[in-house]
């Protein structure tokens, strides 16, 4: 059982080797990308470095966030392109944002001191995520150009995106290869198993990469070069300008346009978005942290408020909570608030050491991760993760891209908003009168029963604009108590509380609770996503192809099958696995099991998420579990790759495990007790477990958790050596002298 580390000072002392590995990393994927933002924000690149370093070094004493990550977000690229367009053509332009930004946080500030924070909540998830796809247009359509060596002629996003592709001809080969080299790096870097390649995020390796091709180009030099009989330009003007002196980029605020509404336009545009895209980024972070710890969020808008504040004082960027490198510090097991701190001196250590090296990075390099990072936040996979989801929640997905494309993000939100409000209201099939009396008027209500249990009742439409109400009932069930909550009155579920819900019942069950929803079967969805909006009745569930594969090879094996596991309980179970304590399982399905004397055993598909809001990743792999009725030695093995044989970053002292050396170097293999894993690794199941090579398997105390592919599905004729290798592994494991009681 995981013990949470400390805070303050005494979990500084504690953990500090665990938060500065996890700071080199995290690091390293903020220098290459604080530049880019920076640069694509139409600003000088240290801006980007200055709020990264200030989101560290400031952030982490004020904030309520505890492995969050605080810098500069691509998601605010728009957001200052739009600040500085307003004063287009002014020399003061930049200085008049600058002084925007400030503001921007004192009001943030204010927001957190009045613990306003929970307003938050009103805005659709589906909304957020369409006015982030329209920012990834805007980053993909003003960076593409870059990142192919050509000139913007185009007005507008739509007029930019047609320029390039009519530009396709016009393309500078030089800078076209430096690109198409980092995309190549950013694609399949993931994909490749050798850790060399992994040695450093790939947003580094990106930059890493470029700098040879500098060198062959001869970009230090201004002039053409013929290719197929045509001149193209080159120079220092393709390479990232920064000074040398740090102090040299600050630049200060200028508030002589305070009383202007341009001012003000700027002002409220950046504190709405950097305060939502914040807070929804450290509710997402909540979900990853191992610890099930939870943020505050007013003392969240206090922390990235007063760092906004510094950086727009000194020439830098908003500053808000970025996923991203968030959801990198968690998985390199940071356990504190300090990590943050750390990555904010490391950045400045790097600056200040490798400024001669950033000078020798070609515009194309950062071009091409902020092409990539537009892309991510637009991809197809985004808008199908969205259409699953439910066909409604595509339509205000769509409809916030769209109107945010052709007015702003001010409008984006808006429409977005207004648009979820009218098709609830459409579904709902009520009067207007009743649609708000439903809202804002529902009756639901918390009761507290003679057992000490609690009860919630949730009535009439409970959409996002309910969802400030529905907190304040959530906050008033004990954190570990026995809740009930009935939405069987409930005439419309949206997708944005059942989020708050899920979360809700995910919080309480870490706390020992439990939450029993009832009431579902009563309503109907366009959509096999458990969370998708409900009106009226159950949707039948129909078997696919792959499943009914299974359930003959189960059949065939003497075990039984479930189509699917609607008993939630296995989500709080799998988190008792280390693997699974920072990756979300949303669904558990076509499963076969038996059970052999008190050894029960089983083989099922697991869908799961990787990382969380922007860095969102979804992932099905198929799962074995042998579970047991005695105790086990906690443990965990994984395979090595190449590099990792020689370099092994992770096997450093750990607050929750010990680095095994009783095992072949070429796995990577920690324990809670190395006495206890000498007795229980007998050595016919070392010698059987070295032989199977499996790539992941570990113990939770209780039972032994397995990959039996690397990460991903295993085929249906598959399963018959899966079973035989799980069937022996039980054996071995009761063979010891611990199982005999079996």
């Amino acid at each position: 059982m995981q013990k949470t580390p400390k805070t303050g000072i005494r979990g500084l002392i504690e953990n500090w080797q665990s938060d500065l590995i996890a700071a080199v990393s995290v690091s390293l994927v903020a220098l290459p990308l604080a530049l880019g933002i920076a640069y694509a924000s139409n600003v000088p690149p240290m801006a980007g470095i200055v709020s990264a370093i200030i989101g560290g070094v400031v952030t982490t004493f004020f904030r309520g966030s505890h492995v969050a990550i605080n810098g500069p977000a691509a998601g605010l690229i728009a957001v200052i392109l739009s600040s500085l367009a307003l004063w287009h053509g002014d020399p003061n332009a930049l200085n008049y944002v600058l002084a925007a930004i400030v503001v921007s946080g004192g009001i943030q500030v204010l927001l957190g001191v009045l613990k306003l924070g929970k307003f938050a909540e009103l805005f659709h998830s589906s909304v957020i995520h369409g006015i982030l796809a329209a920012i990834g247009i805007i980053i993909f359509a003003k960076q593409i150009h870059v990142a192919m060596g050509i000139t913007n002629h185009g007005v507008g996003t739509i007029g930019t995106l047609i320029d390039a592709v009519k530009q396709i001809p016009n393309i500078n080969p030089f800078v076209a290869t430096i690109s198409f080299a980092g995309l190549i790096l950013l694609v399949f870097q993931s994909k490749i198993s050798y850790k060399l390649f992994h040695l450093i995020p790939a947003p580094m390796w990106v930059l890493v990469i470029s700098i040879p091709f500098v060198y062959a180009f001869n970009f230090f030099d201004a002039r053409s070069i013929d290719f197929l009989g045509r001149g193209y330009e080159v120079g220092p003007h393709l390479l990232i300008d920064i000074p040398a002196n740090i102090l040299d980029a600050i630049t200060h605020p200028n508030f002589s346009k305070i009383g202007t509404w341009k001012f003000w336009t700027s002002v409220i545009s950046i504190t709405m978005i950097a305060s939502i895209e914040s807070l929804a980024s450290s509710k997402a972070v909540d979900k990853l942290d191992p610890y099930k710890r939870k943020t505050d969020l007013n003392k969240d808008l206090i922390g990235i408020g007063m760092s906004t504040m510094v950086a727009g004082a000194l020439g830098g960027l908003p500053i808000i909570t970025v996923i991203v490198r968030s959801t990198v510090n968690v998985h390199n097991h940071a356990k504190t608030k300090w990590s943050n701190l750390y990555h904010g001196i490391l950045l400045l250590l790097f600056v200040l050491v490798l400024a001669p090296v950033i000078m020798k990075v070609p515009l194309a390099a950062l071009a091409t991760l902020l092409v990539f990072t537009g892309y991510k936040l637009a991809s197809p996979k985004v808008v199908k993760h969205v259409y699953d989801q439910g066909i409604e929640q595509l339509v205000f997905f769509l409809g916030t891209l769209i109107i945010t494309l052709f007015t702003d993000l001010l409008f984006g939100i808006l429409g977005g908003l207004s648009l979820a409000l009218i098709l609830h209201f459409l579904l709902a099939k009520v009067s207007i009168k009743q649609y708000f009396n439903l809202i804002f008027n529902s009756g639901s209500n918390l009761f507290i029963n003679k057992d000490g249990s609690y009860e919630i009742k949730l009535k009439g439409i409970a959409n996002f604009l309910s969802a400030i109400k529905i907190n304040d009932l959530l906050d008033q069930v004990p954190a570990g108590s026995s809740v009930k909550i009935d939405v069987s009155a409930v005439k419309l579920l949206d997708f944005s509380i059942q989020e708050k819900l899920s979360d809700f019942k995910r919080s309480q069950k870490s706390n020992g609770g439990e939450v029993l929803i009832t009431g579902m079967e009563k309503h109907h969805t366009s959509t096999d996503h458990k969370l998708g909006l409900k009106l009226l009745t159950t949707h039948s569930h129909k078997m696919s192809a792959r499943g009914i594969d299974i359930k003959e090879v189960g059949a065939k094996n003497g075990m039984s099958f479930i189509a699917e596991d609607k008993d939630e309980n296995f989500i709080n179970y799998f988190q008792s696995f280390y693997f699974f304590q920072t990756r979300p399982i949303i669904q558990k399905h076509n499963c076969i099991w038996t059970k052999e004397g008190k050894v029960k055993w089983e083989l099922s598909d697991v869908r799961y998420e990787e990382g969380a809001f922007l860095a969102f990743e979804e992932f099905n792999t198929t799962l074995a579990i042998i579970q047991f009725e005695h105790v086990i030695p906690v443990f965990t093995i994984e395979r090595k790759e190449l590099l990792d044989k020689y370099i092994d970053v992770t096997a450093h002292k750990d607050i929750d495990y010990e680095v095994y050396t009783n095992y072949p170097k070429n796995f990577s293999v920690k324990v809670e007790n190395k006495e206890e894993m000498d007795e229980f690794l007998t050595p016919e199941l070392k010698a059987f477990l070295i032989k199977s090579n499996i790539p992941h398997l570990e113990s939770n105390g209780s039972a032994i958790l397995l990959f039996p592919s690397y990460f991903k599905l295993a085929k249906a004729n598959q399963y018959a050596q899966i079973i035989k290798f799980m069937n022996e592994l039980r054996k071995q494991i009761c063979q010891n002298k611990n199982c005999q009681h079996l």
